[in-house]
């Protein structure tokens, strides 16, 4: 038989927020790929959003909070924990599903979909966080 080590909570939430974050970066990486994306961010544009410091600082937001979860979900304590990654994992599943509007190719859709499987065993593993014994 094979042993089976039964892995922390926390470790969990750790690799599926790591795993969010590959999936999250390579969709805009391979986004550049796409007929026309190169120049229309040398034209000064992401969708119909001008690239602005605004811009680009708000985008930042919303890969540093994912990335922040990886090490947050091992290191906050458990109380915090469980509801920082319910709440932030349900305020993204509308982004990633908003990062589909205007020209979305095949990839895009099939990774959204597994970004949001993602997204909800993080919010399924926080929301039944195992009690403490007495």
């Amino acid at each position: 038989a094979l042993e089976d080590i039964k892995v922390n909570v926390k470790l969990k939430l750790a690799a599926l927020w790591a795993s969010f974050m590959f999936l999250y970066i390579y969709v805009d990486y391979f986004h550049l790929y796409m007929p026309g994306s190169i120049e229309d961010i040398l034209a000064g544009k992401v969708f119909t959003f001008d690239i602005s410091y605004v811009f680009l600082l708000i985008a930042m937001t919303f890969v540093i909070i994912p990335a922040l979860m990886i090490f947050l979900s091992v290191a906050l304590p458990a109380k915090v924990n469980r509801w920082t990654n319910i709440i932030l994992a349900t305020v993204y599943i509308p982004y990633m599903l908003f990062n589909l509007a205007g020209e979305a190719w095949v990839h895009m859709y099939f990774a959204a979909a597994v970004e949001v499987v993602l997204l909800l065993l993080i919010i399924s593993y926080a929301w039944k966080w195992p009690k403490q014994e007495a």
